[in-house]
């Protein structure tokens, strides 16, 4: 997909709120979590070591923003990933530290020659 250029000021902001949401490093836990499927408030809390309020308030905020979603088993409530995109989001970052990383090994090792 095309995006038009210069990018429609609306659409800027748009993307600037969902970077916010996702520049959180707890969010990007329990998004990681959640890519092995669907988990309860509980078993995030015991997976990512906090508790069951800092858990609540970042799904709350992922929820909202549509990029997880929740459902109702009884007295619990399962959280899974709505919106996958996010993951192609992370792997094209991950690309970049990659590559980063790799020119900062080469400048390293040609210094220390």
């Amino acid at each position: 997909m095309s995006l038009a250029h210069p990018l429609p000021s609306p659409l800027v902001e748009q993307i600037a709120q969902r970077f916010r949401i996702l520049g959180e490093p707890m969010r990007i836990r329990l998004l990681d979590r959640l890519r092995d499927g669907e988990a309860g408030v509980q078993e995030l809390t015991d997976a990512l070591g906090t508790t069951q309020q800092n858990i609540s308030k970042h799904l709350a905020v992922l929820s909202a923003a549509g990029i997880v979603s929740r459902r109702r088993e009884g007295t619990r409530a399962l959280y899974s990933i709505a919106d996958d995109s996010v993951f192609e989001m992370c792997e094209t970052v991950c690309g970049g530290l990659r590559r980063q990383a790799t020119e900062l090994d080469e400048l390293l090792a040609g210094a220390s020659r």
